[in-house]
């Protein structure tokens, strides 16, 4: 057996390439980019407002790169931008209309994704998978404490 294909890391990063690439090409239809669709995924999530720093947190960028991502997007009409509150330097991020809609049309290519990266997997083993991977999501979270 090679022995690459016995770490856990290239493995995780070839699996997560191979989703990222079947979900770029779902999406493409859309005129919208993967992580635009990211983004009004959360929004939906999230009530369809959310400070624009917690954007940058869920996408783990800069808050200039999510600056970037939402011009193009207000420029779409998918989301508006305005002040939070009393702190004019705080944003807001709302869904707008057709954001929405577009968030609704692609997200059956999200379960797509999701349900090709389980085929034939029984039920148990999809919580397997996922348990497992939350945990090793959690171990790399306290890892980088370190």
């Amino acid at each position: 057996m090679d022995e690459c294909t016995r770490c856990l890391g290239p493995t995780l990063g070839w699996a997560a390439q191979l989703a990222k690439a079947g979900l770029d090409a779902r999406v493409s239809p859309y005129d919208v980019t993967p992580v635009q669709t990211h983004i009004l995924l959360y929004l939906q999530q999230h009530g369809g407002q959310v400070p624009q720093h917690e954007l940058a947190g869920y996408l783990r960028v800069r808050p200039s790169t999510v600056n970037g991502v939402l011009d193009r997007m207000e420029e779409k009409g998918l989301v508006r931008r305005s002040i939070s509150g009393r702190d004019a330097r705080r944003r807001l991020i709302h869904l707008t209309e057709k954001g929405a809609e577009k968030q609704s049309a692609f997200q059956r290519s999200f379960l797509d994704v999701e349900e090709a990266m389980v085929r034939g997997f029984s039920p148990e083993e999809r919580a397997a998978l996922l348990s497992l991977l939350n945990r090793v999501i959690s171990n790399l979270k306290e890892d980088c404490k370190t």
